[in-house]
């Protein structure tokens, strides 16, 4: 358990630290640290596949599964593209919003696609996150794009790795095959056209450009050891952790302006999850004692905490 827990809170902390990287690369253009990111992770997770001699594996897969890596590999690159847009246009705050925001998102997903029935602390937490939306939208001065369209993109990419077929190593590599072609693509114009940075910046913007590809494998992986050894509920407590350090660096290294009504936005987002998560820790703790026949489980939503739990 400890190494699990050590697994986790590693990923979680270099999600956290994300800003600090993507930081470094603010004069490069958005498109191009994606491209490099999707290019150079699949060169990790293919040299990680050659590793392990699982490399064969990857011509196994059936077509519908690629069509579903296709989604996947969709949704993930608009979550990274507009990731790497806030930080690069000093909106980390508002990063750490869509992150905060996105558990909620992964539970009203489950209602529209799974028909899941809500329990009245997980609609309680909803509305009030709908408020905290209205609020911040008010204060933003319109509605808060880039956090709305990372919390439903990687809520999405959370609701089509649960029904793809495939362990993390071969999905997340399937993901980047189907990607690169593109990446790659918008890569070469870049450099045949004199536009990119990673020929013309110097060797500093070159390396940072190729260390997209371990920067982002490497919390992948840990995560990954960490879902096998770690109890989903403890996994769901722990994922706050990502986009309350990138709200701290926001505030105390970016500078960005918190005024008033921002706080209260962001602490109708926090009470939301208070009721969210300790309303899945119950139905958690009561679905244990039911399995050991101590107590009959609660009925309601028996899939949609758990579920948000397994997106993140």
């Amino acid at each position: 358990m400890s190494a699990g827990l050590a697994a986790g809170a590693g990923a979680y902390l270099l999600w956290g630290l994300f800003p600090a990287y993507f930081g470094l690369l603010k004069g490069v253009g958005a498109l191009e640290v994606l491209a490099s990111r999707i290019v150079f992770t699949l060169v990790v997770m293919l040299i990680v596949l050659a590793v392990l001699g699982r490399l064969a594996e990857m011509l196994t897969i059936a077509p519908r599964t690629w069509l579903l890596a296709a989604a996947a590999s969709a949704a993930i690159s608009v979550n990274w593209g507009m990731y790497v847009y806030g930080v690069a246009t000093d909106r980390v705050v508002e990063c750490a919003l869509g992150y905060f925001i996105n558990p909620l998102v992964s539970v009203m997903l489950g209602v529209v696609i799974f028909r899941e029935r809500l329990t009245r602390a997980q609609v309680t937490a909803v509305a009030l996150g709908a408020v905290a939306v209205i609020v911040l939208t008010v204060d933003y001065g319109s509605p808060p794009v880039i956090a709305l369209t990372l919390a439903c993109s990687f809520a999405t990419y959370g609701l089509i790795k649960k029904v793809v077929p495939l362990d993390p190593l071969r999905s997340l590599t399937a993901e980047g095959i189907v990607g690169a072609p593109f990446a790659l693509g918008y890569l070469v114009f870049l450099a045949v056209t004199g536009a990119g940075a990673f020929v013309t910046d110097g060797l500093r913007t070159t390396l940072l450009l190729i260390g997209c590809g371990p920067i982002t494998t490497i919390p992948l992986l840990l995560f990954g050891a960490a879902a096998q050894r770690v109890p989903l509920s403890t996994m769901g407590l722990m994922q706050y952790l990502t986009p309350a350090l990138q709200m701290a660096w926001g505030i105390a290294v970016v500078h960005e302006s918190m005024p008033a009504s921002r706080w209260i936005g962001f602490a109708l987002i926090w009470l939301a999850l208070a009721i969210f998560t300790t309303d899945a820790l119950r139905r958690a703790r009561r679905t244990r004692l039911s399995a050991r026949g101590t107590e009959p489980a609660e009925s309601g939503a028996p899939g949609a905490g758990d579920r948000q739990s397994q997106a993140g």
